[in-house]
């Protein structure tokens, strides 16, 4: 379905990403200790966020650190955040419902990114809509879904968040990501 302008507000494009989230979250905790489709819930909610952080890293910081004063402050703050819910799904990445501390990183990850959208809406996405014209919004939220379609699928921690190795590794992460799903069956 093709992207119309009233869809691509940058604020509107990532408050509904955090709307899913929170709805998956609220299935991941309803379900708590049920092993069935467990896993591929998991999963799934994984590789979204980490569409969604890769296409923050690569269009929405850039533009808070350019159009905020204390933008680097805010962004630093933010990939920091980001790396460190991307440890705690790392970690989750190869176990299943069976295994002791499952549940643990489960809730450890969804309090990280609770915490994360909660500061993202409180503040940068208010100062964002402040500081940028109509136009650029449209623009970046485009990006943003664009981004999204050849994120990497899979945490990893350790590579670039900052433009433009970001830019440039990303797409190929994210293919090499779908081609692991694929041999795995893993659904995204």
């Amino acid at each position: 379905m093709p992207h119309t302008e009233q869809d691509t507000d940058l604020i509107d494009v990532i408050i509904k990403d955090h709307r899913e989230f929170e709805a998956a979250f609220v299935e991941l905790e309803s379900h708590t200790g049920h092993a069935f489709g467990r896993k591929e819930l998991v999963d799934h909610v994984i590789a979204e966020i980490i569409r969604h952080e890769v296409a923050e890293e690569q269009f929405m910081y850039p533009a808070a650190r350019s159009r905020l004063a204390d933008g680097d402050k805010i962004v630093d703050h933010e990939i920091e955040e980001h790396a460190e819910a991307e440890e705690v799904m790392k970690d989750l990445e190869g176990l299943g419902p069976e295994a002791p501390h499952f549940e643990q990183l489960v809730k450890q990850m969804i309090e990280d990114v609770r915490h994360h959208m909660d500061e993202e809406e409180r503040t940068l996405l208010p100062r964002l809509r402040e500081a940028c014209d109509e136009e650029e919004l449209q623009d970046l939220g485009y990006k943003v879904l664009a981004a999204k379609e050849f994120a990497p699928t899979r945490p990893h921690p350790n590579a670039p968040d900052q433009p433009p190795a970001n830019l440039i590794l990303g797409p190929g992460i994210g293919f090499i990501d779908k081609i692991r799903d694929t041999l795995s069956h893993r659904e995204v």
